[in-house]
């Protein structure tokens, strides 16, 4: 059973802090206590004893004159279980006030009666306010000492902390005053070369030129803390990164750096940093990306956007991101039943304001597509939908044509059939110089949208249209040419997103947790990774400012080993004798993937990681024959032939690795 002292400790402790006139009224009584034993100093316990209602009386005075320092400098608002050197100097310098008005008071106080009032020398008043500051001084060190002491945790991660300047000492402040403490500061690192004798909060500043795997091991460091201003360059420093990991420590960073504000970074708030163990994810080397997503907002609140492939990893990111700017009406289309019901419980939740139809369908079902976008009349319409799996279409390629090629016929058709404002397709840097069947696949889409868009602006697309036999297009010749806005058609190509369906990281961490191999199709393969979040913004700025036609690439940073990334998790999730192996290349796989090819080149846009790619233009009427002969072949499953027409339309479509490279000599 607790002890009272304990259950006191325990009431305060718990609670938020002590009223702020509580504190005061303690400092009140410092005053007094100090003014009493001043008179005791100066005079004598008997005369203090027969004078101490006048000596009260003047010290009421006193605390009248006082209170004036006390609220300029708030020294009462503080939390004094958190009493930092700031906190201290409050106190003193509100004490200097008072202590001011008391000697420019002490002349007339002498004028007043004299059986009412004791006298106080300005020796005497002097030694009042400094006997007091040091009380006041006392009482805040041990009420944080006795804290720190009280909920002290035996268990404390021993940490260093990467970046010496502001934002490492501010995290040290913030971690400290944290209870139960999960983190015992033990030192800070830097990449100041001369740090022999450089302490800081008493603890040794070390320099990333020492070795460090050594001064973790001796110290016994369980873990490396990342100072919010030093993330960027952390996620860089890869050498660094395998020191600490090397040498047996956890890499934390702060949750939602960039939202941090001064006070958080500096250890003046009571709000703890939110620290979490780094993931595979938060090490890659990437540079934050910044999307202007106000303009994004001024076009789309209000709009009827339609999304297809809402329920996958691009797709359902760009539900909540849309859901975000308040469209008038969404109308979200995937065939994969259980994820759209994910989507569908996840609009009702967090965005209920927002009208929103959920539909399991293929987009290869023309009559439904038809009736959908008759009754729903989209202004925006974001093309997510497409199988992207390299070896499942290296095996099925009549469904890659079919879905992919045919399903963003059927979207693109109906978008200029019905007005759509803007159509913006989702493509991938395997469509660049493919060489496998879905790269392929999603490069003729590219070369279709671009082509309609162009024949749209040259209005070549209606006298086309009327001499067509076999329609398998769902504009009419009378639509084009007319006075409304015209449909814009927009393509956006980036690299493999981080945590995707099918990525490699969710793979190799179920791998790690069975205890291995980790399995690597090739040593040297590399991919570029970009953050599903990220590359959802760059979509939406780049469908939203582009004006038809172009093909925008998505700077994806520096590309990644794999074998390295691998390794990187391994170390990570702390798994011993977990081995990585290598299981060779599959069907249609490339060593590298590009953004561009040989013969393509890039203009600057509007912002720095959105460039367009410079393409060859196609003639929309060639386009549209090839690809209705491309889709009636792949109606007749002949896999051979369905490669072989797909390697006629996009010459530099060369096969590796697969059983179509005989289709190539």
């Amino acid at each position: 059973m607790k002890n009272p002292f304990d259950k006191i400790l325990n009431w305060y402790f718990t609670k938020n802090s002590l009223p702020y006139w509580s504190i005061l009224l303690i400092d009140c009584a410092i005053i007094v206590c100090s003014g009493m034993l001043t008179y005791w100093i100066f005079n004598s316990a008997v005369l203090l004893f027969e004078h101490t209602l006048k000596v009260l009386n003047t010290l009421v005075c006193f605390l009248v004159l006082s209170v004036p320092g006390f609220r300029l400098f708030h020294t009462y608002s503080g939390f004094m279980r958190y009493a930092s050197f700031v906190d201290l100097m409050r106190v003193a310098y509100g004490n200097c006030v008072s202590l001011v008005l008391v000697l420019l008071a002490q002349y007339g106080m002498d004028l007043l009666p004299g059986h009412l009032f004791a006298h106080f020398n300005t020796t005497s008043i002097f030694l009042i306010y400094i006997i007091a500051t040091l009380f006041m001084w006392g009482l805040r060190i041990f009420v944080k000492t006795l804290y720190d002491v009280a909920f002290s945790n035996s268990r404390a991660v021993r940490v260093l902390i990467y970046g010496a300047m502001s934002g490492g000492v501010g995290l040290a402040k913030n971690i400290q005053s944290q209870r139960p403490r999960r983190y015992v500061v033990k030192g800070f690192i830097t990449h100041h070369k001369n740090t022999k004798h450089q302490m800081i909060m008493g603890e040794r500043v070390y320099s990333v030129s020492d070795d460090l795997a050594d001064i973790i091991k001796s110290n016994d460091i369980e873990g490396v803390l990342v100072s919010p201003y030093r993330t960027q360059e952390f996620r860089h420093n890869q050498e660094l990164q395998d020191i600490i990991l090397g040498a047996g420590a956890k890499i934390y960073m702060a949750q939602n750096a960039k939202e941090m504000d001064d006070e958080e970074l500096n250890g003046t708030t009571t709000n703890p940093v939110q620290l979490q163990e780094v993931s595979v994810e938060d090490l890659l080397p990437r540079d934050e990306i910044r999307v202007d997503l106000k303009s994004v907002e001024e076009l789309l609140s209000g709009q009827r956007v339609l999304i297809t492939g809402s329920a996958g990893s691009i797709g359902s990111e760009m539900v909540r991101q849309v859901a975000q700017f308040k469209p008038a009406a969404m109308m979200l289309i995937d065939q994969a039943e259980t994820p759209e019901h994910d989507i569908r419980l996840m609009m009702e939740k967090q965005f209920p304001g927002i009208p929103a139809e959920t539909v399991v369908t293929s987009i290869c079902n023309e009559e439904h597509m038809e009736h959908i976008f008759k009754r729903f009349q989209p202004d925006y319409v974001f093309h997510a939908a497409a199988y992207k799996h390299v070896p499942m279409m290296e095996d099925n390629p009549s469904e890659a044509v079919l879905n992919n090629i045919f399903g963003t016929k059927v979207i693109a058709d109906l978008s200029v059939k019905y007005g759509v404002k803007k159509f913006v397709m989702v493509s991938t840097d395997k469509a660049v110089n493919p060489t496998n069947v879905m790269g392929c696949s999603k490069r003729i889409c590219e070369i279709y949208v671009q082509s309609l868009d162009q024949a749209i602006k040259e209005k070549k697309i209606s006298s086309f249209l009327s001499s067509l036999t076999n329609k398998m297009s769902f504009i009419t010749p009378g639509m084009m040419g007319g006075p409304s806005a015209r449909t814009q058609f927009v393509t956006t190509r980036f690299g493999n997103v981080l945590g995707s369906n099918g990525s490699v990281i969710p793979l190799f961490r179920e791998q790690i947790k069975a205890g291995g191999p980790v399995t690597v199709t090739d040593e040297h393969i590399v991919r570029f990774f970009m953050l599903i979040p990220e590359a959802c913004k760059l979509v939406l700025e780049a469908g939203t400012k582009g004006n038809g036609g172009e093909i925008f690439v998505f700077d994806m940073g520096q590309p990644v080993k794999i074998a390295d990334l691998a390794n990187r998790m391994i170390k990570l999730s702390g798994a011993k004798n977990v081995e990585v192996k290598f299981t060779g290349l599959r069907p249609g796989e490339k060593l590298y993937e590009e953004v561009l090819n040989e013969l393509e080149g890039t203009k600057p846009t509007f912002h720095e990681k959105i460039r367009i790619a410079e393409v060859r233009e196609y003639d929309y009427q060639r386009v549209c024959k090839d690809i209705d002969e491309l889709i009636a072949i792949s109606k007749r499953f002949d896999d051979m032939a369905t490669v072989k027409k797909m390697k006629e339309i996009v010459p530099e479509y060369v096969s590796n690795n697969s059983v179509y490279e005989q289709l190539d000599k």
